[in-house]
């Protein structure tokens, strides 16, 4: 019996018109161009206009995609559509995109906050290599918009709307998910969250009256939260490929904020340039950022048949996961090899960065405090 592989044939996204810059905020808030680039690196963002809805953005991403891949919505055996902000509490967003499609499958949706599309791109593959199923369509989509308070400037100002979509193909030829991680520490739910609107809080004037019905951030935890994440998840599942980070052609993480990326960089010691970074144009559009990334870096000629990526988003939940894929087709790991120059590189590579990131963890509350220091002056 053959192996499966479960690989990315099609991609396509889809942003709203409407762009939202940082001089136009601070027509609306008291906040400054220069205030929100230092802190976060974002200059502009897209938000939903009149016609856009969760299911028809995700639509849209999907025919791109599809034809891509070169098949058609009858072609799929499976939508999962990842989102935090669906058209309805009920139905499910993901049987509105199935119909719309014309496709015959199943459908669910996927809720993981900022993690959902690698949550998603893991699920599919999952499904893939059992047998269970042969194509799989995972939309990343998100009107974060709706649930922002835009007389709060230390959120209104992060956040964009936009829906990237994927089609995960089965394969005999090696490739695709080489390791994955999906994590979630919910004594953190608190610090990224919506107070009223669920069974808990329902909807009321006094939600109205306070606002309650708008995001909320503790900027700080969920900050230090983020540095923590994101690189000891990208080594974790590097390592667990049986790679190390100099063999990752390119790097996508979640694009929610430039200093976070660039300590990430820092503290995997790879250039910050081997990450991707499109948050300037878009800020953070939670479960479409990574797949919105790559839909662009293979766009820009930054991601190529046979390169190895890397991908990691953290959010709301607080939840991570991380992915390492070959891209096309070619060999699963070059340090499987029991003996060769390869894994002797991997295991040194792997034994001096536990040691500094002992270092580097001691080191992590001090420069959270610091760069929040920095944020409020």
């Amino acid at each position: 019996m053959n192996e499966r592989y479960a690989k990315i044939t099609g991609w396509g996204k889809y942003v709203p018109a409407r762009v939202l810059t940082n001089a136009d905020l601070a027509k609306m808030v008291d906040t400054s161009d220069e205030w929100i680039t230092t802190r976060t690196g974002i200059k502009e963002r897209h938000i939903r206009t009149e016609q856009d809805t969760t299911s028809s953005m995700s639509v849209e991403a999907a025919k791109k995609a599809l034809e891509v891949a070169g098949i058609t919505a009858q072609d799929l055996d499976l939508i999962i559509i990842c989102t935090s902000s669906p058209d309805y509490l009920l139905p499910s967003v993901a049987s509105q995109v199935q119909h719309l499609l014309g496709a015959k499958c199943g459908a669910f949706t996927l809720v993981a906050g900022c993690s959902g599309w690698v949550y998603g791109l893991v699920t599919a593959s999952q499904f893939i290599t059992a047998g269970a199923y042969n194509r799989v369509l995972v939309v990343g989509v998100e009107i974060i918009s709706f649930a922002l308070d835009f007389t709060d400037r230390t959120t209104c100002v992060l956040f964009g709307d936009a829906a990237a979509a994927t089609i995960i193909e089965v394969s005999e030829e090696p490739g695709g998910v080489l390791s994955y991680e999906l994590g979630s520490d919910g004594s953190g739910a608190m610090a990224l969250y919506v107070p009223d609107g669920g069974v808990v809080a329902p909807l009321s004037q006094k939600t109205l009256d306070e606002r309650r019905q708008f995001i909320r951030m503790d900027g700080q935890e969920v900050f230090k939260f983020a540095v923590r994440t994101l690189a000891a998840s990208l080594k974790h599942t590097i390592y667990q490929a049986g790679l190390t980070p100099d063999d990752i052609d390119l790097f996508i993480p979640h694009q929610a904020n430039a200093r976070i990326i660039e300590a990430a960089a820092r503290q995997m010691r790879v250039p910050v340039e081997k990450f991707f970074m499109n948050l300037d144009r878009y800020g953070n559009t939670s479960a479409a950022s990574v797949p919105l990334a790559m839909v662009e870096a293979i766009e820009e000629g930054r991601l190529k048949d046979g390169d190895l990526v890397a991908m990691c988003a953290f959010g709301a939940g607080l939840t991570w996961a991380s992915a390492v894929l070959r891209m096309g087709s070619g060999e699963v790991s070059p340090a499987h090899s029991l003996f060769s120059v390869g894994r002797a590189r991997y295991l040194a590579r792997k034994t001096s960065d536990t040691v500094l990131d002992t270092a580097q963890s001691a080191l992590l509350p001090l420069y959270a405090f610091l760069y929040q220091r920095r944020k409020k002056k």
